[in-house]
């Protein structure tokens, strides 16, 4: 299955179960997460999508380890099942 794909059905997943989500970009910085999730708590939380099997680059990696450090969640999905366990996993924090 595409990224795309994954993405747009985890997205759609969180959205029915109320979150916000927002596809991210930073100009200033390369290699932030693709979307921002924010749960109906106002708690917040990255993920990064990928081909099944695939992994971040360098780079991405070197970005989600910054955000980690400042005790943001970043998760890395590469399939709709695990996107899923990820939307229900942080609904229960709320």
């Amino acid at each position: 299955m595409l990224e795309k794909q994954i993405e747009a059905k985890v997205c759609a997943y969180a959205r029915e179960r109320g979150m916000l989500v927002y596809k991210f970009t930073s100009p200033a910085y390369a290699s932030v997460p693709d979307r921002l999730f924010i749960l109906p708590n106002g708690r917040m939380f990255f993920c990064e999508f990928k081909r099944a099997k695939q992994k971040p680059t360098v780079q991405q990696e070197r970005e989600h380890n910054r955000l980690r450090g400042h005790k943001v969640n970043v998760f890395v999905v590469d399939n709709v099942e695990a996107g899923l366990r990820m939307v229900d996993d942080m609904l229960a924090t709320c």
